[in-house]
């Protein structure tokens, strides 16, 4: 006896499981291949390529200066 009286069978979890996944937008790397591998190739046209492209910042806290100093890492 189970401490449940509705406990539903393996295969019926792991359906829930995967319909829930599928309804919270979590998807595994196999679907993600197939939906990729039917998917339109990129262009290797230079002209669809942005001819400039922005550098992020890179943004230094004085703590992580403070350690990289201390470990004689200089980030300046």
């Amino acid at each position: 006896m189970t401490p449940y009286e509705d406990l539903a069978s393996p295969t019926d979890m792991a359906a829930d499981c995967r319909a829930a996944g599928r309804n919270l937008g979590l998807e595994t790397r196999l679907e993600q291949a197939a939906r990729s591998a039917v998917g339109p190739v990129p262009s290797i046209h230079f002209d669809e390529f942005p001819r400039e492209v922005p550098k992020r910042e890179i943004r230094i806290s004085d703590a992580a200066a403070r350690l990289a100093n201390a470990l004689h890492l200089h980030l300046d």
